[in-house]
């Protein structure tokens, strides 16, 4: 993790900083509000803690100014104002989370490791990929060995589960649960059928084979 401070008071920079070494989280420091705005544009940084009282720009103004940018980094502010005006402010500003000095080290790792958690969930993966086959989320292209592979909505959709899970062994009812209804029909060969015809599109003539069936258990997608 990459962490940018923002922050003018050095005995603060220095006790995060101290802290934050000890995780073995990098951190790059910025004294003044303009300062840290160039950084935070030029750069890419996993979260940033930043103070609202600075020098030049100050954290409110530097919070809209990344956010009018559309960086989706996560911006902790770390101030001593502390009234539910300023912290109102701050969130309506763009932060994800307003912690007030002072302040114990211990509960600022649990705000940076809760927003990293909370990124990390809702982040979308643009492709996933396995082997030499490569599936793009935003524009739904599949790929293997360069070759362009058609796949009806369904059979996206199983591709996607598989390989969302690549490595561990799925059974027909994670299928069903995940891929279908989950009220539908138990008593159906319905995933059966459709791992039989997205084996024949990113399989069939293919090498290694991709989509194996493990006995009894379901089915792995590894190379």
């Amino acid at each position: 993790m990459n962490i940018l401070i923002i922050e003018d008071e050095p005995n603060v920079v220095a006790f995060i900083k101290r802290g934050l070494e000890e995780e073995g989280i990098l951190a790059d420091v910025a004294y003044e509000g303009e300062t840290g705005l160039n950084m935070a544009l030029q750069n890419k940084y996993d979260l940033i803690i930043l103070d609202i009282i600075l020098p030049g720009s100050d954290g409110i103004e530097v919070c809209r100014t990344i956010r009018q940018r559309k960086l989706q980094v996560p911006i902790l502010m770390l101030t001593a104002l502390g009234t539910t005006e300023d912290i109102v402010k701050g969130l309506d500003t763009g932060a994800d989370d307003y912690l007030t000095k002072p302040f114990k080290f211990k509960e600022l790792l649990a705000r940076i490791k809760a927003l990293g958690r909370r990124i990390s969930f809702t982040k979308v993966t643009p492709a996933l990929a396995v082997a030499d086959l490569e599936v793009n989320l935003d524009t739904k292209q599949v790929t293997r060995a360069d070759k362009k592979i058609g796949l009806t909505a369904r059979e996206f959709l199983l591709l996607e589960y598989f390989l969302r899970n690549k490595g561990r062994v799925v059974s027909r009812q994670d299928l069903l649960e995940n891929v279908w209804e989950l009220n539908f029909d138990p008593g159906s060969n319905v995933v059966e059928v459709y791992v039989n015809y997205l084996r024949n599109k990113i399989d069939k003539g293919f090498e290694p084979k991709l989509i194996q069936t493990v006995v009894g258990m379901g089915y792995v997608l590894k190379d």
